[in-house]
Formats: structure tokens, sequence, C-alpha cells
């Protein structure tokens, strides 16, 4: 046990927001923290790590224990670069080094008693940084960059020139490099785009520590826990498995405590009808009888109704008039902001009733594209319409077209002032808005609760074709679970940004992959998605495995070749060495003979000699110039 969380109770003034919550937590325990919007998650975590404390109940937290924290508000204020901040993880290590060069150096004029301390020194030394993987820091740096979606230029940027979310980034990225025993995520994924977030599964997956994870990323919670704690009405269940498990078991446990509270309902309504029925006889004998009811009752342990909508709550608003089939046709769009180049060559069309999320990495402009479709922007090259009888509803992440100072149920009601109030308070309601929530001030709502109100607007709106930019964001389980199920039943068009890949898979019958270049679709959902995109990279290997092969056999043959020449020259440089050496011991030969005086007194003899001496020198100079230009192409 590293961690144990016994009966925690936490109030805010007369706000119950936890209660008599429980967990014990493993070495190596992988915790996704889930709940409702306001369920006390984040609450919790500042309790496990001290910033609040509890008003009851206890933490427990084994001897040694190193706690890292992220929250969804953390930034960096520094004036290092990515890469300088980073490393500021590993002091200690680089001051351990530092003193192993120290030593080295002391060591070479260092003898006896001293060499020896010198010794055991750098031997302990060396153990720590090998125990704490010190020699790998830096590309342990350069890793959790590259992961969290900075490129090696950007790791020289500074900190202080960085927007909010990747200085929110470069935080995860130093609390992960620290390795803490024990790790705190609330909300990791927010500010991640998709392939940061496979990264960070990854790592998650295989750290040596104890993580608890509050996240409303179902599938990032599928793809990394194997534990979920519920947060319910301020008490705690836990149960075995990823999210997709919990869900499923959720859903039976919902439906038996659905049974035993409507069970116990009828059995309190039955004992409390005849409880009245005694008491109108009047009779002591009968009051009596009623009393003991009514003590009975009250002993009573309630079981509270399950947080659920109701079974007959369902989203169902499709247009009031269709499209023509072409929605949009987008051919050749080109755009740059100054000197970088955002995308190009994009390409792709979206019929009637499509339902297609366009992905991307951040910063490839998929939030421009969608303002281009929209003309709030101009375009470089290209062209973009949309296809006849088309009318748009547009999301936007920021919920510029909320009024802060109206109410919600004035929002709806004065942009649509022809619905019924029942039809408004239906439509509230399926985004989880009954009662008096509905009298709320749109300044005073949270930025998931602005978010649901934006999509009720959309949703209630003449849209056939539905752009999303990112429409999950600050959404809670729930209100996901409500807007899939609405785009599932919309007859209109929907094309949407989200980074939150369980919504794709649930809602995507169609993936659009934005990159520089253009664009690449995938007919099918997220699954199919990455399916396919694995498929494709396997291709893209064999297929590369197969031109090395083919360049390698090549590359063998042309070896062959090389060396059979190099034989040949050599063999021939050999012939031209004993040439040579022939030619000169008979020029030396026709030398000696030169001097005789039976040789030199006879001019017949000597003319002979003297132009055989000169053949063989032509030809010594023609040998000599052969072996420099043979001996030339092989060096």
């Amino acid at each position: 046990m590293i961690l144990s969380l016994n009966n925690i109770h936490k109030s805010f003034g007369t706000d119950i927001i936890l209660e008599n919550i429980s967990l014990t937590a493993e070495a190596n325990d992988k915790i996704g923290i889930v709940g409702v919007n306001g369920a006390g998650k984040s609450t919790l975590l500042k309790i496990i790590i001290g910033e609040l404390s509890s008003d009851n109940g206890s933490v427990t937290i084994a001897n040694s224990t190193r706690i890292g924290y992220f929250s969804q508000n953390i930034e960096i204020d520094s004036t290092k670069t990515i890469y300088e901040e980073l490393l500021t993880v590993f002091e200690p290590i680089i001051a351990m080094e530092k003193e192993l060069r120290s030593i080295e150096a002391q060591m070479i004029s260092a003898d006896g008693d001293k060499l020896e301390e010198l010794m055991n020194r750098y031997t302990d030394l060396s153990a720590r940084i090998e125990e704490k993987n010190g020699y790998e820091y830096e590309s342990r740096i350069r890793g959790v960059i590259k992961g969290l979606g900075f490129n090696k230029e950007e790791s020289y940027q500074h900190i202080n020139e960085l927007s909010g979310g990747q200085k929110t980034r470069v935080a995860l990225g130093k609390l992960l490099l620290s390795s803490p025993e024990i790790l705190l995520l609330d909300e990791p994924t927010n500010h991640l785009d998709i392939e940061s977030m496979q990264w960070l599964e990854d790592y998650i997956r295989s750290y040596k520590g104890c993580v608890l994870i509050v996240s409303h990323d179902r599938y990032f919670l599928d793809k990394t826990v194997t534990k979920i704690l519920e947060i319910e009405n301020g008490k705690s269940m836990t149960y075995i498995g990823n999210y997709t498990a919990y869900a499923e078991k959720k859903a039976v446990n919902r439906e038996i405590a659905l049974k035993h509270y409507i069970n116990q309902q009828r059995e309190i309504k039955r004992q409390e009808e005849v409880i009245q029925k005694l008491k109108s006889y009047n009779r002591e004998k009968s009051i009596k009888r009623a009393e003991s009811r009514e003590k009975m009752l009250e002993k009573m342990t309630k079981v509270d109704a399950p947080e659920n909508l109701p079974e007959n709550m369902r989203l169902e608003i499709n247009p009031q008039k269709e499209s023509g089939n072409d929605v949009l046709i987008v051919n050749e769009l080109a755009k740059s902001f100054d000197d970088k180049k955002l995308f190009e060559h994009v390409s792709f069309d979206i019929r009637r009733g499509e339902k297609v999320a366009l992905i991307g990495p951040n910063g490839i402009g998929k939030t421009t594209l969608f303002r281009i479709i929209l003309n709030m922007t101009d375009l470089d090259r290209g062209e973009c319409k949309l296809g006849s009888g088309v009318e748009v509803g547009y999301y936007d992440q920021e919920h510029g077209t909320l009024n802060s100072d109206k109410s919600i149920f004035d929002e709806i009601s004065d942009t649509y002032p022809n619905l019924k109030n029942t039809q408004i308070r239906n439509v509230l309601a399926a985004f989880v808005f009954t009662g008096d929530d509905v009298f709320k001030k749109i300044s005073m709502l949270s930025g998931g609760e602005k978010g649901r109100v934006s999509l009720a607007k959309i949703m209630l709106s003449n849209a056939n074709f539905l752009i999303l930019d990112e429409p999950t964001n600050h959404l809670d389980l729930a209100s996901k679970e409500i807007l899939e199920k609405a785009l599932a039943t919309y007859t209109g068009t929907v094309l949407y940004i989200s980074h939150d890949r369980y919504f794709i898979n649930a809602t995507a019958q169609r993936i659009i992959e934005l990159t520089a270049e253009g664009v690449n679709n995938y007919y099918g959902n997220y699954d199919f998605y990455l399916e396919k995109r694995q498929q494709n990279k396997q291709e893209e290997e064999q297929q590369q495995n197969s031109i090395n092969e083919s360049i390698g056999k090549l590359d063998w043959q042309k070896q062959k070749e090389e060396q059979a020449n190099k034989r040949k020259i050599e063999n021939r440089i050999k012939k031209i060495e004993d040439e040579i050496a022939q030619i000169e011991d008979e020029i030396t030969q026709i030398d000696s003979e030169l001097e005789l005086p039976e040789i030199y007194t006879d001019a017949e003899k000597s003319r002979e000699l003297f132009e055989r001496k000169q053949e063989l020198q032509s030809r010594l100079d023609e040998m000599y110039e052969e072996w420099e230009n043979i001996s030339d192409s092989i060096s």
C-alpha cells in the first residue's frame, strides 16, 4: 500500500462536496477518478497533496514517497528555453556528474589513502547516477519534448514566449521527468493533440509508480487505467477495469439501484397509506399501531435515487429542411500566415447526412479551415463553397454567441421566440438543465455549462449543416453521452473538430486527417482510422524493405563487379611492376656491358647496345605512365 484514503469528508459552507470517500492504492496502480462536474474530483487531489484539509477522515502515504501534482491551470513562469527548463529536473544528477569529473582530475595525482578515498566516492556517485538512470537524462528530455508535441527548433524557444497551453505542456513534461512515486494528474490531456495523447498513454502505462488521473477523456482512461474511483453524491465506489468496463458495470448497478429505490419508495408509500388509514380510525390501539409503523419508517435506511436522466429523455432534434446532396466542396485550398505555411492542396467534399471528424496535430490549421469555410478568414488559393439549401450552425469554443447578462431560459427563448416554454424546458433538460437551473445567468456558468447552452441553441436552429469546433471541451461524461446520442439521431450533416477519440469513435462515419500537404480520408470511425493507418504504415515499411532489399542486391552486384575490377587492376599493376623491374635490370646490364673495353672499342657492337637501351628506356617511360594512371584509379 502506497496511498490510503479513509472516510474523507469535505464541505464548503453548507455544501457537502465529499462524504465517506475511501481508496487503497498500490505502488503501480493506475487509477481513473470520474464523476460529474462539481463532484469533488479536483478537491480530492488537493486533499491528497495537502493543499486542502479534509473535515474528517485520513490520508495515509507510505514513508519517503514523493508526490507530483499536475493541475488544470498550472503554468511555468521562466526566462529559460523549454530544454533548459526541463533540464532543471536533473540538476542533482548534473551536480554529481561535475563532481565525477573533478574526482577524475584529482585521481591523476593522488595516491595511497587519498586515492582510495576518491575511488570509493567515485564508485558511490556512479552507482547513484546509474540508479536514477542519470546517464540517459538528455535522451529522456528529448523524448518528452517530442512526445508533448514540440519540435527540435521549438525546444530552444523561451518559456515566456509560449502560449498558456504550451506552458502547461512544459509543466506536464517537468512533472513526468521528475518521476515521483505517486503521480496526480488533473485533466492531463487538455492542450494535447491526438499524437501527444497517444504518447502520454504509452508513457503512463509503462510508468513505474502509482498514477491517479482525473479525466473526462474516456478513450484515454480506457488505454491507461485498470481501476476506476467514481465519486457520486459525495460518496465513492471503486470498479476494477478501465472506463468501458466501469461504464458497463455502472449501468448494471444503476439498474439494480433504481429497482431497489423504486421498490423501497413503493413500500414507503404503502406504509404511509396504512399509517393514515390506522390514524383515521381514531382509536387508541390503531393510533399506537400507526406510531409503531412511523418509528419503523424513521429507522429505515433510505436508498438514494441513482443519478441518472429519466429513461424517456432523448434528444432528437432534426433540421426542418434538407440541403442538397453536395453540402461542402473544397478544392486545392491553401493558407499561410506571413511566412508560415499551414496547409496546401486541401481537397475534399462532404455529402448530405455525413458525420465527419476533422483531425490533425495542434497548429496545423483546423480551426482556420473552419473559419475559411464560414467565410470568416480569407483563403490564399483554391475554392471553398457550400451546396444549395445549406444552412450552417457553428459551435465556437469561446461561446461568443452567448449573452452573459441573460438567463439560460431567456437566451433560448429570445433566440427562438416561437418555441413554447415546454419545448424549451425539454431541450434544456436534455442538456441537464432542470428546475430552477434554467434561470441561472450565463455569466455564472462554468465553461462546460456554457458549452451545453451553446449546443442546445445550435440543435434548436434551422441549421442542416453543423460545424462544431471542439464541442466536447469542458463537458462532463454525462453531457458528452447526451451529445453523442443527439448526433447519432441527427439527420443533417455534421463536420467537427475533436481530440476526444471516444467521441469520434461513437459519432464519426468518416475521418479527414489534415496535414501540411493536404488531407487523408478514412471512411470509418477512430478505431478504423488507427487500424488503417497502421496497415498503411506496415505496407510502407514492407515497400521500403523491398526497395532496400533490391538496392542491397544491386549494391552487392556492384560491389562484386568493383572487387573483380579491382583485382584485375591489381593484377595488371603487378605485371607492369614485374616488366619495369625486368627492363631496369636489362638497362643496368647494357650499361655494364658498354663499360667493357671489348665493347666500347667495337663501334658496331656499341651502337647496337645503345639503340637497344633507347628502346628499353622508351618502353620504361610508357610502363611508368601506365602504372601511375592505374594506381590513381584505385587510390
